[in-house]
């Protein structure tokens, strides 16, 4: 998971971010906002992610710049 700010500066919410490996890059996704970025690391995603999210809700109006207290549910399934 990342911070992400909202620049708000009373408010800072944590994003669930899942990280895939596509070719010699590292993706990764925020589910709440459904931004993504890419690295050529996990750590090197991870920021440009942060950074992102960060530009996405800088050109977001002021009263939507807030994410979900409540987190999603991340589980796996077995596919036959």
């Amino acid at each position: 998971m990342i911070d992400s700010k909202c620049y708000n500066r009373k408010m800072a919410h944590r994003s669930t971010v899942v990280i895939t490996k596509e070719g010699k890059w590292y993706v990764a996704r925020s589910l709440e906002t459904g931004v993504a970025s890419q690295g050529r690391s996990v750590e090197e995603s991870t920021k440009n992610l942060q950074e992102a999210v960060e530009l996405y809700f800088e050109d977001m109006p002021k009263n939507k710049r807030n994410l979900s207290d409540t987190l999603p549910m991340v589980t796996s399934i077995e596919i036959r």
